[in-house]
C-alpha cells in the first residue's frame, strides 16, 4: 500500500467478485472528483491554487508535499483526469534507471501521437541525485507533466534542478473538520453508525492523528462490531492501536520539534515547551541531544540575565547521565522549566558575535604594550609592561585604562538589557564607563 494515499494505492486488477469479499472501505470512499477530496481547500477550493492552475488550462509539473494519508495519489489521479492526461503511476522505492527509461519512452511515443502524459512519482525523494536529473529532459520537452509526492521537504529531498522546473504545492494534515467529514460519508457508505460515544468518536479522530487512510482503516474495524454497547474512550483504546505520531530522528520533524522547543522556552511558555519536549521524547529522540540543545539556550537565550541557567542546564544534563531514562528525563523537564521561566537576555550571544566579526576585520593588532609580560630584558626594553596600572591598588579596584589594541577604539560589544541580574550588570558597566571617562 501506498503510505502517503489518503485512501489507498488504486486497485491493481478488476473489481473482486463478491466471492472474494467487498473492497476496504477507503477504496470505496476514494474520491471521484477533485471536489470530493477533503481538508484541501486551498489547493482544491473555488480559490484554490490547482483549481485555477486547471482553469487556465496550463497545469504544471508540481510537487505535492504532505503527511502520509492526505490525498496525494488520488489528487494526482483526478488532476490527470480533469486536465485530458494519460495517467502514469511510478513508485521511487521499487522503481530504477530502466524503469524510468520504458516511462520516458511510452510518454515520448504518445507524445508523437498528440497525448499528453502525467507521470505520478511517488515518495520521489527516494531518488538519488542522478535519478532525478533524468526527470528533466522530459519535463523541459513538454514529454510528461510531471506530479511527485513526497513526505520530506523538498528543500532538502530535491536538487534545485528539479525544483526549478517544478511548483511545490503543500498538502495539510487533515484536521478535526475533515477527518469528521469522512466518518460521515464511511456512515453513509455502510449504512452504519459507529458505536461510539461522542467522546470516543473524538478519540478515534485524534488517533488517526491526521491521517484520512488510517482513520477509515479503524473505522471498518468498528463497523464490524455490534451497534450496542457503544464503546467509550478506554474501550476504544483497548481495541484500537494509536497511529504513531511521525518523527523522524535524522529528517525534517527531528528538527522542526527542536526549533519549537527552542523558541517556546525564549517565548517564557512553559507549558508549551513540555509539550514539544514529550513530543520528542514520544518520538525516541535521544533525550542527550534534547539536554545538549538545553545547555545551548541557556546562554544563548537566558545568558547573565540569570547566572542559575547555565548550570540548571548542565546539571539536568549530568542528572540525565546518572539516571538514564526515563528518570533522568525528569531532570531536563525541570531544566525546560527553568529556562522557560526565567528572564531571557541574548545580550551574551550577541556580543560574542559583534566580538567574533571585529576579531576577523581587526586582523593581527597587537594588544597595548603596557598591558604585556615583559619575562625577559628585551622584553622590557621594547616597553613591555611599562605604565601598567594594577586595578586592585586603584581608587575603587578600577583603572580604568585602555586593554583594547592602539588606534581601534572603544567597540561597545556587550549591551546587558534591563531584565533579571543583567540589570545589576547594567548598572556596574554604567559606574565604570563614568569612572573611566574622569580617570582619562
Amino acid at each position: 500500500m501506498q503510505d502517503d494515499d489518503l485512501f489507498g494505492p488504486p486497485a491493481a486488477a478488476p473489481a473482486p467478485s463478491s466471492a472474494t469479499g467487498p473492497k476496504p472501505l477507503a477504496e470505496r470512499l476514494r474520491p471521484k472528483t477533485l471536489g470530493e477530496v477533503v481538508g484541501q481547500d486551498h489547493l482544491l477550493g473555488p480559490a484554490g491554487s490547482l483549481t485555477g492552475m486547471l482553469g487556465r488550462g496550463s497545469l504544471a509539473s508540481l510537487i505535492l508535499w504532505g503527511p502520509p494519508g492526505v490525498g496525494k495519489t488520488t489528487i494526482a489521479r483526478l488532476l490527470a483526469h480533469a486536465a485530458g492526461l494519460q495517467f502514469k503511476q511510478i513508485s521511487a522505492v521499487f522503481s530504477g534507471v530502466a524503469d524510468l527509461k520504458k516511462v520516458f519512452d511510452e510518454a515520448t511515443r504518445l507524445h508523437r501521437a498528440g497525448k499528453a502524459t502525467l507521470l505520478f512519482v511517488d515518495e520521489i525523494h527516494r531518488f538519488n541525485r542522478a535519478q532525478q536529473d533524468a526527470f528533466l529532459p522530459v519535463v523541459e520537452a513538454g514529454t510528461i507533466t510531471l506530479v511527485g509526492a513526497t513526505t520530506e521537504n523538498p528543500s532538502f529531498a530535491l536538487n534545485g534542478a528539479l525544483l526549478s522546473r517544478a511548483q511545490v504545492f503543500v498538502l495539510r494534515r487533515l484536521d478535526d473538520a475533515a477527518m469528521e467529514q469522512l466518518l460521515r460519508r464511511a456512515q453513509a457508505e455502510t449504512s452504519t453508525v459507529l458505536p461510539l460515544t461522542e467522546g470516543a468518536r473524538a478519540s478515534l479522530r485524534a488517533m488517526a492523528d491526521g491521517d484520512g487512510r488510517a482513520l477509515l482503516n479503524m473505522a471498518e474495524q468498528l463497523f464490524a462490531l455490534p451497534p450496542e454497547p457503544r464503546l467509550d474512550e478506554t474501550a476504544l483504546g483497548q481495541l484500537l492501536s494509536r497511529r504513531a505520531a511521525l518523527y523522524d530522528r535524522d529528517r525534517e520533524e527531528h528538527y522542526n520539534l527542536i526549533s519549537a522547543l527552542h523558541k517556546s522556552m525564549r517565548g517564557s511558555d512553559p507549558d508549551a515547551a513540555l509539550y514539544w519536549l514529550a513530543r520528542m521524547f514520544a518520538g525516541g529522540e535521544d533525550p542527550r541531544y534534547i539536554a545538549r540543545r538545553v545547555a545551548r539556550f541557556a546562554s544563548e537565550d537566558i545568558g547573565l540575565a540569570d547566572p542559575q541557567a547555565l548550570p540548571q542546564a548542565l546539571a539536568a544534563w549530568e542528572a540525565y547521565e546518572r539516571l538514564g531514562s526515563p528518570e533522568g528525563e525528569i531532570c531536563i523537564a525541570q531544566a525546560v522549566v527553568y529556562l522557560a521561566t526565567a528572564p531571557k537576555s541574548n545580550a551574551v550571544y550577541k556580543a560574542i558575535g559583534a566580538a567574533n566579526r571585529a576579531a576577523k576585520e581587526t586582523g593581527s593588532l597587537m594588544p597595548p604594550k603596557n598591558i604585556l609580560n615583559a619575562p625577559t630584558k628585551l622584553m622590557k626594553h621594547l616597553g613591555y609592561g611599562e605604565g601598567y596600572q594594577y586595578d586592585h591598588d586603584s581608587e575603587d579596584g578600577f583603572s580604568g585604562d585602555n586593554y583594547f589594541p592602539e588606534g581601534m577604539g572603544r567597540p561597545d560589544f556587550y549591551r546587558p538589557v534591563e531584565r533579571g541580574f543583567e540589570r545589576e550588570i547594567r548598572k556596574r558597566l554604567a559606574y565604570w564607563t563614568k569612572l573611566r571617562e574622569e580617570r582619562q
